[in-house]
């Protein structure tokens, strides 16, 4: 019965995981098609920034953020400590 409950468990956390960054993902690439052609226009233009992103880009800015935010937790939870 533990192993069911621990197997559930781990499922759920699973599908949660993969549910967040999927959406993570559809966030980041429309944010970025709605924000950076009206921050940068020039730069857009010019083709030093691009207007879209692939989802394997917005896939690796994800991962980004993600280690940031964990190396930044990880900071925070030390110092109340």
């Amino acid at each position: 019965m533990v192993k069911t409950t621990l197997g559930a468990f781990l499922f759920a956390g699973l599908l949660i995981t993969i549910i967040a960054f999927v959406i993570v993902l559809l966030l980041i690439k429309l944010l970025w098609a709605w924000t950076i052609p009206d921050l940068f226009p020039g730069a857009v233009e010019q083709g030093l920034v691009s207007g879209t992103i692939t989802w394997f880009t917005a896939a690796k800015v994800a991962l980004f953020i993600a280690v940031l935010s964990g190396i930044a937790g990880g900071r925070r939870s030390r110092k109340r400590a």
